[in-house]
């Protein structure tokens, strides 16, 4: 028996939709996602025929074939003409993808991911901030400021900080002109501003820490200091998450 012919574990049980949704293509992808990413379909096996998921999810073979190529679009799987569908190893997975992500994130005890993330974002914003203390205007650096000033007021309404927060990180990235890295920052952003585990606590302290990074990084891109102010987002990205993880995982893995 080859790789691609050994079934997968025991078939999951139907989904439990509290009622039947209204656009079931979405839902089983969403569902079958979800299933690849935790390891009910293991890399290397095969997933379960056409019928058997017809079955599982009480839909059409249309249904799920279109589930199934979105799932290759998304480098969960492999269509194989003749010989069934692959599912292939979380190294061909589009972790840039929405679903993807997030059922990776809801997957990993560790926050092994959000690390990974948080990595990633730092590098691009601390290259960004370095770029922004060069080439920022009058108006952004002024934006900057007012922003700062802003959130000094906002620390006990964390939901209004936070949008704030987000829209001084997008001024810096703005006035960099990378239009790439800050598009790759807030695609990732937006799929993670909603998960707790990302997010993590929120009361004043925090927010009053989090603001005197926000203020050393707008200090230095304003004194034209761009080594400077990539340091502070540096720091200020690292201290921040450090912060706002829990002490699962192996926060070492942020050190560089």
């Amino acid at each position: 028996m080859t790789a691609l012919q050994r079934p997968a574990a025991q078939e999951p049980a139907p989904p439990a939709w509290s009622r039947r949704p209204a656009n079931l293509a979405k839902a089983v992808t969403e569902e079958l996602v979800r299933r690849v990413v935790r390891g009910d379909y293991p890399p290397g096996s095969a997933l379960p025929a056409e019928h058997a998921l017809c079955a599982t999810f009480s839909v059409s073979r249309t249904v799920v074939r279109e589930a199934v190529k979105v799932l290759q679009e998304k480098g969960l799987v492999q269509i194989r003409q003749g010989s069934g569908t692959a599912v292939l190893p979380s190294t061909s997975w589009n972790l840039l993808d929405e679903l993807v992500l997030a059922a990776t994130i809801d997957d990993d005890a560790t926050l092994g991911i959000l690390d990974d993330l948080v990595v990633t974002r730092r590098l691009l914003e601390s290259d960004m901030a370095n770029v922004a203390a060069r080439a920022a205007d009058q108006g952004a650096l002024d934006r900057m400021r007012d922003l700062v000033d802003r959130m000094d007021e906002l620390v006990d309404d964390p939901e209004s900080y936070h949008e704030h927060d987000r829209a001084f990180h997008d001024t810096v990235m703005r006035a960099s002109g990378n239009r790439i890295a800050r598009a790759v920052v807030r695609s990732l952003e937006s799929q993670v501003i909603n998960t707790s585990s990302y997010m993590g606590r929120t009361e004043r302290s925090l927010c009053e820490a989090s603001n005197r990074g926000h203020r050393r990084i707008c200090e230095r891109i304003t004194a034209r200091d761009p080594e400077g102010a990539a340091e502070a987002m540096y720091a200020h990205i690292t201290e921040a998450w450090l912060v706002r993880r829990s002490a699962q995982g192996d926060p070492d893995r942020l050190a560089r």
